[in-house]
């Protein structure tokens, strides 16, 4: 891929994962509960999920649900049913407490594997970004060079943004707990209702 390419995918990406989304929102309000290093289950969760959703673009499968209306209703209905089960889970979390320090029995409750399937399912529920990717992507292809070469590229720079940017939302939210906790379970629904919004309006888009 020659270089000005990759340069102007990378600054569109970047714009990309700083507009808000559900795992944005997901790693801003685990990163407030759990502190940043246990958001890191969260991040490569969402990060294995970006990764697959291009692979399957790569596969064909956005023109694919492009062309079958119902199996991309289907999708659209099952991943607005998530975002908004994910929601009422935000919305009757309790307050956040300010710990010490996030080790141990601070945050056993919450195992690292539960984490990362949150972050994979926050990824994959939206069946949009496979239309985005498959519009996306196409843009900085060079046919006369290697594709799969190509494709490996813009994958990796995708995933490697997105996560960098969670990380540092998530190290930012953890850095604000004492507001947050004085907030009360306010932030919590805050998060609960934006992900149920979004949950909602996901099977009316076109």
């Amino acid at each position: 891929m020659a270089l000005h390419t990759w340069t102007l995918y990378l600054l569109a990406v970047l714009g990309l994962s700083l507009t808000p989304g559900p795992n944005s929102l997901l790693v801003l309000a685990h990163g407030a509960s759990h502190g940043s290093r246990r958001t890191l289950w969260t991040i490569a969760g969402g990060a294995l999920g970006f990764a697959s959703l291009i692979g399957l673009s790569m596969l064909g499968i956005g023109a694919l649900l492009q062309t079958t209306a119902s199996a991309l209703l289907v999708l659209k209905i099952v991943g607005g049913a998530y975002l908004i089960w994910l929601g009422i889970q935000l919305w009757r979390s309790p307050s956040i407490q300010l710990r010490p320090a996030d080790t141990g029995a601070a945050v056993a409750h919450v195992r690292g594997r539960v984490l990362f399937r949150q972050g994979l399912l926050s990824a994959v529920s939206n069946p949009k970004v496979l239309l985005f990717y498959g519009a996306f992507l196409p843009q900085f292809i060079d046919p006369q060079r290697d594709l799969w070469i190509q494709f490996a590229q813009l994958a990796a720079t995708f995933v490697l943004i997105e996560a960098l940017v969670e990380f540092v939302i998530a190290s930012l939210a953890h850095r604000v707990r004492p507001w947050l906790e004085r907030s009360g379970r306010g932030f919590n629904r805050v998060c609960g209702v934006l992900f149920g919004a979004m949950g909602a309006a996901l099977p009316l888009t076109r």
